[in-house]
């Protein structure tokens, strides 16, 4: 796939028809058009090793910042990578009605560290969100269950999975550095983890609670009211009648 800037200051890109991605305001998988382009003029001056370009969201119409590597300087054209990091991440989603507080304000500090690509701040706030987690479920080991089950089904590798064990379940007085340091890829891997064990000890209790609550309610609802106690074993109808309140008394 060719990406480049030609001499007339355009960028040109084999794939631009179908070049979309999640806008980081909208938060829609949308199509994006450039919208600013460096000089070629002004990238054979100053020779960058990357490029930035602006695009427009075609949802929302808001800017969006994209930075390529330069693969080479030519005559006529500046040749890009076909790859580019997007410098505004979309926001991070997740269900926090039913976190505690503590839980619910660190997470939502990790999720802003991951959205700004400060992954090892992420993983920092990742776990004071699970210690603070640990210290209100006061079941650490249920938790790392959930963690060796989610291996299994996600089939995630040894490496992987030790980097988020030890960023997780570690601890701040374990020998420097205590926490590991985190790529792009292991930090993707860690966001899911989180989210699914929070998910799992936090959101599924609490939507069946509720639902439960729900059901609960409609049926007291739907319950016929009592008009009186139940006739005893063997009485018949009159006896029955007789014995009610306001019967009339043979005289």
């Amino acid at each position: 796939m060719s990406v480049y800037i030609d001499g007339s200051d355009r960028l040109q890109h084999d794939h631009s028809q179908s070049l979309a991605l999640t806008c980081p305001h909208c938060l829609v998988l949308a199509h994006i058009t450039p919208l600013a382009v460096p000089r070629f003029s002004d990238l054979n001056t100053y020779r960058p090793k990357q490029v930035g370009i602006v695009y427009r969201c075609d949802a929302c119409n808001a800017p969006v910042f994209a930075r390529f590597n330069v693969r080479g300087y030519g005559a006529q054209r500046v040749e890009l990578s076909s790859q580019f990091s997007q410098i505004e991440r979309p926001r991070e989603k997740f269900n926090f009605t039913y976190l505690p507080e503590a839980v619910e304000t660190l997470f939502r500090e990790a999720l802003l560290c991951y959205s700004h690509g400060a992954f090892n701040a992420f993983a920092s706030m990742c776990r004071r969100t699970m210690q603070a987690a640990f210290a209100q479920l006061g079941d650490k080991l249920r938790l790392f269950d959930d963690l060796s089950d989610l291996r299994e089904l996600a089939q995630i590798d040894a490496a992987s999975f030790a980097a988020v064990k030890r960023v997780i379940f570690g601890s701040d007085s374990d020998p420097a550095p205590n926490l590991p340091p985190l790529d792009d890829d292991q930090s993707g891997l860690l966001l899911e983890v989180m989210k699914d064990l929070l998910h799992q000890a936090y959101v599924r209790k609490g939507r069946l609670q509720q639902a439960m609550l729900v059901r609960r309610f409609f049926c007291d609802q739907d319950a016929p009211a009592a008009t009186g106690a139940a006739p005893a074993p063997g009485a018949t109808p009159a006896a029955t009648a007789a014995s009610e309140p306001g019967a009339a008394e043979p005289r």
